[in-house]
């Protein structure tokens, strides 16, 4: 997996630098398996003990022609500073001994409940990325949804209304992840992604049995520090208000092509980082559909092979299926 920039990793990235155990680098393996998110956010460790503090340029000096012997008055940039959050996503695994090895299997029987954990943890990351909001929910960090939340806000023009009006709306994100665009941040001091202490056989109470009883149990623990850091609003794009009805029933739909060859045009440079589109798998099925009904007159979808695997993209940038992208939005206005 490939850095991004100078100081900014994925999250294999740093798992392989941080635990020479191959633990953790596993279970990002098999993060990216069932979210494939995970494998293009790019991280940085925070510069706080439960986030990130980053300073952004919100004004420009004033410049000015000179005539001779006329002065200048002198101007400056101004900067604000904001602190990112992380949230602090964990999960407890109590089985029973007796139950584990009852096929003779103990591992095979704990990996695939490790599994059911990470899934479980994968998908409630997923759609915290997208919509967490630390201010009705403080034990979570604030997602992309509620920072593109309206149509007549500074970042508006970054916020693409496809019309619908509903409330079965669902979003298209295109997202340049960078170091100095939007990027995933984890606190200062601890590891990066998600983290896994097997405590073995241990004695456990139970809320069932004569007076809350006792009984031997493998137990594990998972814990996952994440936020995200968006240094530049300029290189996220919302496509939201595509209402899913009218798309399903082929009745003057939202024409997506379009919408997303608006999006790339709102991105002020590539250059800066790791472009990628996010969608459910309902807008990708009648993407594809409208792509296959203009065609002839160039659809902009294509496919490429990466790593041996067909991948689609719309004007060389990747095309992911993100399925915590719901279908339920309410409008944007």
């Amino acid at each position: 997996m490939a850095t991004i920039g100078a100081s900014v990793l994925t999250l294999a990235d740093w798992a392989k630098r941080l635990d020479p155990d191959g633990k953790t680098p596993s279970i990002v393996e098999l993060l990216s398996q069932t979210n494939e998110i995970i494998s293009d956010m790019s991280f940085v460790q925070g510069n706080l003990p439960t986030g990130h503090r980053t300073t952004v340029r919100t004004g420009l000096p004033t410049v000015a022609w000179r005539l001779l012997n006329q002065g200048i008055t002198p101007s400056k940039s101004t900067t604000a500073q904001i602190d990112e959050q992380c949230g602090m996503l964990e999960a407890w695994s109590e089985v029973d001994v007796d139950l584990a090895e009852l096929n003779g299997n103990v591992a095979a029987f704990r990996l695939s409940e490790a599994r059911a954990f990470i899934e479980s943890m994968n998908i409630e990351m997923a759609q915290t990325v997208f919509y967490g909001n630390a201010g009705t929910d403080p034990e979570e960090f604030t997602g992309l949804a509620v920072r593109y939340s309206s149509l007549s806000a500074a970042n508006a023009q970054n916020i693409i209304d496809a019309g619908g009006t509903g409330a079965d709306n669902s979003s298209i994100w295109l997202v340049v992840w960078g170091d100095q665009t939007v990027h995933g941040i984890f606190p200062l001091g601890s590891k990066a992604g998600l983290q896994h202490d097997d405590f073995d056989k241990q004695t456990v109470q139970t809320a069932t049995g004569i007076g809350t009883g006792r009984m031997r149990a493998y137990s594990e623990r998972w814990q996952w520090k994440l936020g995200i850091a968006l240094r530049d609003w300029r290189y996220v794009v919302r496509i939201c208000n595509i209402d899913i009805s009218i798309l399903i029933a082929n009745s003057t739909p939202a024409d997506l092509t379009e919408l997303m060859l608006k999006a790339t045009h709102r991105i002020i440079s590539f250059g800066m980082g790791r472009a990628v589109f996010y969608m459910n798998r309902t807008v990708f099925q009648f993407l594809a559909i409208q792509r296959r009904d203009a065609v002839q007159s160039g659809g902009q979808l294509s496919y490429e092979v990466v790593d041996g695997v067909r991948r689609a993209s719309f004007n060389g940038i990747p095309i992911k299926i993100c399925d915590a992208l719901l279908e339920a939005e309410a409008r944007v206005t």
